[in-house]
């Protein structure tokens, strides 16, 4: 089953590790969406796993390659006459003209303060914590997830619960 379902993920999300290896081991094939990201989203998560989580340059530089060379269909362009027309926190309005740019209904991200529902809702947008997208997905496709966990847990050598 590949869903076609575009969905942006936010540069916080895509930072943190055990989440977006998660969510993009699920938009591997059988994919049950698919993910989507700007140049900006992708410079915010490297100066975020640079600056604030200490990782190698060289190791930032690789992440971002074999990003795009998964997922390639991935990066939104031409959204930024897009951001002065939304009204969620500034530092973000890229994210959300991205998201209306790629046609994406949700916006995942753990700022869920910055993208009120009375700035989304104009363009037919939610904004959903990691976790509740994984539930969404989670009971669209419960053994693909339950899969996706058993492959992270063998390469991390831990209990699924710890992982999360």
């Amino acid at each position: 089953m590949n869903a076609d379902f575009p969905v942006v993920l936010d540069a916080c999300v895509l930072a943190n590790q055990r989440v977006s290896d998660l969510l993009l081991r699920l938009a591997e094939t059988p994919r049950l969406y698919l993910p989507h990201w700007s140049e900006r989203i992708l410079e915010e998560t490297g100066r975020t796993l640079l600056e604030k989580l200490g990782w190698p340059e060289e190791l930032v530089t690789y992440r971002r390659e074999q990003l795009v060379a998964h997922f390639p269909e991935a990066l939104v362009e031409g959204y930024e006459p897009i951001e002065s027309c939304v009204t969620n926190d500034p530092k973000d309005r890229h994210v959300l003209a991205a998201a209306i740019r790629a046609r994406c209904e949700v916006v995942v991200t753990f700022n869920l303060k910055d993208f009120p529902e009375s700035a989304l809702e104009p363009w037919g947008v939610q904004a959903l914590h990691p976790s509740k997208f994984l539930a969404n997905l989670y009971s669209l496709n419960g053994g693909l997830v339950g899969q996706r966990l058993l492959e992270i847990r063998a390469n991390l050598g831990r209990p699924v619960p710890s992982i999360i």
